[in-house]
């Protein structure tokens, strides 16, 4: 039973187009399908088997894009990570019971056996019975231990089977989350041209565009609100782009008014998804909207006590390591706070990342979009600290422009909320940082993963 036929035989009716770009090197359709019969080989002869669980160590490359498809057609249990999140994964990796470790890292690619330190997780047996690949993706890990998230592949696997339109793009996110898998996957399906970039700064991201002709860039808000400080977007050609797509946090209003006015001909895409669920399609109400409406074929949609829960087709099978999170009729509690227009959603934030304030409910993406609106703020994180008597005070990171004085600031920054915020959301504890505060906000939102793709 071949699980990616659909995809090889993509590959084998264009063999000559260029498949993947990075730096000077180029793969062709025909050159990613060799490879991949080549690395199945491989694995067999090293008594890889259905059923096994596959750690593959490494970022995007020609080899390691290689691994994963020929993995998959063997019918592995994926367990995809960089090596930075390797390193800071102890315990949670003996959970999920690998039996190998694949290091794409290097010029020349190793396997090892893992010793077997834990019994099989009951979800493989889910995965043993139904002869399909699975996949595990770890969630952040910002509120305790990341759980470890089971798929069964195939179903996962089931929507790049329907062809979309195909467009030169940038494989901004990464290896191991499921929006960078998804925008690969995408990608080959459609036989679009796909490049991966060495750095993810805003300079080097648009020299790529411009060098490339990128047509669809996946990026995060925290990353395009660098884009419009370091304004990269004005010193390159980036008159390819089409689609501008967004995710992995709430973007900020004034973020999207000024991504507007950088780039009035692109089309803006908010989109929305999560580990446990995969990529929902999603359509923004208007041009200048935060409020989306997602959904589609396959699945269903409910907010209870505001907070949104999503029954799917495509939604995990479960946590090797934490407690289930669907309701008893099969709807996944997000956990993720949203208001409600009829069919449409503006995301307000994790519920996890909500602070009390004497009873009070700041949301921590709200203060941070009135901080953006203050000229004098380059960004800006927002969180909670406890608190003896309110239960928690609200606190923000704060990166100012260059050359401005502290103390003044800080009055100028208290004077701009207590202006535009009911007192209780202004923060209370301001720090002044220096670079930047994009991983620091995704380590705050992530268990959701609100994943970007090319899709409508």
């Amino acid at each position: 039973m071949s699980h990616i036929n659909f995809l090889l035989s993509q590959f084998e009716s264009d063999p000559n187009k260029i498949a993947l770009v990075q730096k000077s090197s180029r793969l062709t359709f025909g050159e990613l399908h060799q490879g991949v019969m080549q690395q199945i080989q491989w694995l067999k002869d090293s008594e890889v088997r259905c059923g096994d669980a596959v750690i593959l160590l490494g970022d995007y490359s020609a080899q390691s894009v290689s691994i994963f498809l020929a993995l998959i057609e063997i019918g592995c249990i994926l367990i995809p990570l960089t090596p930075g999140v390797y390193d800071s994964l102890t315990q949670s990796l003996d959970e999920v019971a690998p039996r190998w470790r694949i290091d794409a890292t290097n010029r020349v690619t190793t396997i090892t056996r893992m010793s077997e330190k834990v019994p099989t997780p009951d979800l493989y047996l889910t995965l043993y019975e139904r002869q399909t690949p699975g996949l595990v993706m770890f969630t952040s890990g910002s509120s305790g231990n990341p759980k470890a998230v089971v798929h069964d592949l195939s179903k996962l696997l089931e929507k790049f089977r329907t062809p979309r339109p195909a467009m030169i793009t940038l494989n901004f996110l990464l290896f191991d989350h499921w929006g960078g898998l998804n925008t690969l996957l995408h990608a080959l399906s459609n036989l679009c041209l796909i490049v991966f970039p060495d750095r993810r700064t805003p300079e080097s991201v648009c020299e790529l565009i411009a060098q490339h002709r990128i047509e669809l860039l996946p990026a995060t808000p925290s990353f395009l609100n660098l884009l419009l400080i370091s304004k990269a977007h004005l010193r390159h050609d980036l008159t390819s782009l089409k689609v501008i797509s967004y995710g992995a946090e709430p973007m900020p209003a004034s973020t999207l008014s000024g991504m507007r006015k950088a780039f009035p001909n692109v089309e803006l895409r908010q989109t929305y998804g999560m580990i446990e669920l995969g990529v929902l399609r999603a359509k923004t109400r208007t041009v200048d909207s935060l409020w989306v409406k997602v959904g589609g074929e396959g699945y269903q949609l409910r907010v209870v006590d505001g907070i949104l829960q999503i029954k799917a087709e495509s939604a995990m099978l479960g946590y090797i390591n934490a407690p289930s999170p669907f309701t008893s009729d099969g709807y996944l509690i997000t956990g993720d706070l949203v208001e409600q227009d009829g069919e449409w959603l503006r995301i307000l934030g994790r519920q996890s990342d909500l602070i009390n304030v004497g009873g009070q409910k700041v949301y921590p993406s709200e203060v941070e979009a009135v901080l953006l609106e203050q000229k004098i703020i380059v960004d800006a994180v927002v969180y909670g600290e406890d608190h003896p008597l309110t239960g928690k005070i609200v606190c923000a990171d704060i990166v100012l422009s260059e050359g401005l004085e502290e103390a003044s600031s800080r009055k100028e920054i208290v004077r701009w909320c207590r202006q535009y915020l009911q007192s209780y959301m202004v923060p209370i504890k301001i720090r002044f940082v220096f670079g930047t505060l994009q991983s620091k906000r995704l380590k705050r939102i992530r268990t959701r993963q609100i994943q970007t793709s090319s899709e409508n």
